[in-house]
């Protein structure tokens, strides 16, 4: 009996995760609010990227050209998303059922993954963007601009893959408020270097009379931003380390697991294909646009151009509504799938209609904001000319229509995600912005009117709300309806 106590004394006791206990309303906010928080800072120094650009040259040829370059880098973060997603849900299940040795593995083939994907953007950062950028404007001085940008994104791209899959670890066993502070810390070096790498006297911006900076324009904006990711990434290894000890990452003996790889991307590859969609709806969005080449007088730019720089501040500033949305959406899909793993089927549907609420809330703010203040918002882009309000003010007012119904849709998804569903979520994408909003903006921009262009997005919005409710439907009877209670 002694020996048998002492053999239980040796064991250690690993303590209940707090996804399986804690009650849902505060565990929804203490697991989304810090990426909430976090997603927040990445929106506002995504912002504060344009809004220096913004200022370099009274051409906005900077602007246009680092809002073309984003669906290149979009597909990028897509790609290091998307495998966290797959991490992610994957994890979390495996510590739901208590299967810690699985998760480790999980996690240290996640890191491979990262690795791989970097290899792949390193490559393209030498050998592509001319091509992209070209693909997407015939404008010289843009295409130079953009090339300049890509390169040092794709080149440097570990940081980015790094980061992330240092966040999704952390966030996978519950540690949300660290993954925060590693994109916080990230984000405010960003921020902070900017002005700095940009202009020539870009410190004395952020302390008076300090009048120094390196005057790297497009490429300084580039470069900070490649600074913070890595150092993020680094802070990610620190604390995971550290802190993180329900995981634990050993390259001892390891070797790539088929089978671990192969569960990751099922459930990561539709989430990549899903952000991937975007940037190819983005691409064919701009060639649209670009089609618009009257040239506007005393604007010296065509109403294609125009078009094209409204609509990559619209991003701009819509990701301070989607990004906290997305937050949530990386707090909700965590214990969906804790929760899935441990059969607690009252646990996921609380989270699910919580998520509900906040995310279709936030989103009616961001609407009243759009459809109340867009000159405003435009204002800080240095945007202030009728003719660019023109067609920037409808831009805002007109796809921000789209809002709540997007809401509901991105819970919707992180539901089909934890439940290793991400397949309805890529068929809701597709549909929405390759199905119905190309062909609709192909068609809508027949009128030779460009501001009517954008009533494609809240059409195809509208489907993606059908599309995503059917799915809904099918998965909780098929799923979770056969979960006890």
């Amino acid at each position: 009996m002694a020996q048998n106590e002492t053999v239980a004394q040796d064991v250690p006791a690993i303590k209940e995760n707090k996804m399986g206990t804690m009650p849902i309303n505060k565990l929804l906010i203490s697991m989304a609010l810090p990426m909430v928080a976090s997603m927040l800072v990445q929106a506002l120094y995504n912002i504060i990227d344009s809004l220096y650009v913004a200022r370099i040259s009274e051409t906005q040829n900077e602007l246009t050209a680092i809002s073309l370059a984003f669906a290149a880098q979009n597909f990028m973060i897509a790609v290091a998303s998307g495998t966290g997603v797959g991490i992610n849900a994957l994890l979390s299940k495996s510590l739901g059922e208590k299967d810690h040795k699985t998760a480790n593995k999980i996690a240290i083939n996640g890191v491979f993954l990262a690795l791989c994907s970097y290899i792949v953007f390193l490559v393209l950062g030498f050998t592509c963007m001319e091509m992209y950028m070209s693909w997407m404007t015939g404008v010289r001085e843009v295409i130079d601009f953009g090339v300049d940008y890509l390169s040092v994104c794709f080149i440097f791209s570990f940081g980015i893959f790094g980061q992330i899959v240092m966040e999704r670890l952390m966030i996978s066993t519950g540690k949300t408020h660290l993954a925060m502070i590693t994109q916080g810390v990230g984000a405010i070096i960003n921020i902070i270097l900017d002005p700095i790498f940009i202009f020539d006297n870009g410190l004395g911006i952020i302390i008076p009379g300090l009048d120094f900076g390196f005057g790297m324009g497009i490429t300084g904006a580039a470069i900070a931003t490649v600074i913070g990711q890595i150092a993020a990434f680094i802070l990610g290894v620190f604390l995971n380390a550290k802190y993180n000890k329900e995981i634990s990452l050993s390259l001892k003996g390891f070797r790539p697991s088929g089978t671990i790889i192969g569960k990751i991307y099922a459930i990561g590859v539709p989430s990549i294909v899903m952000a991937s969609i975007g940037s190819v709806m983005n691409v064919l969005f701009n060639s649209i646009l670009n089609g618009f080449t009257t040239v506007v007088e005393g604007a010296k730019q065509t109403v294609g151009q125009i078009a094209q720089t409204s609509f990559g501040v619209y991003f701009k500033l819509q990701s301070f509504i989607f990004m906290p949305v997305f937050g949530l959406n990386n707090g909700i899909v965590p214990i969906v799938a804790f929760n899935y793993g441990a059969q607690k089927r009252k646990r996921m549907m609380g989270t699910v209609k919580l998520g509900m609420i906040y995310a279709i809330g936030y989103m009616a703010i961001g609407l009243a904001v759009f459809q109340l203040l867009p000159e405003m918002l435009l204002g800080f882009f240095n945007m202030h000319d009728p003719i660019s309000l023109s067609i920037a003010v409808p831009c805002l007012r007109i796809i921000s229509l789209s809002f709540v119904f997007a809401g509901f849709c991105i819970i919707a998804g992180s539901v089909f995600q934890a439940l290793g569903k991400s397949i309805y979520s890529m068929f809701v994408s597709i549909a929405r912005q390759l199905v119905v909003l190309i062909p609709v903006a192909f068609l809508l921009a027949m009128s030779g009117k460009a501001e009517i262009v954008w009533w494609a997005f809240p059409i195809a919005e509208i489907m993606s709300v059908i599309a995503s409710l059917v799915f809904f439907v099918i998965v909780y009877k098929k799923t979770i309806a056969k979960i006890p209670e």
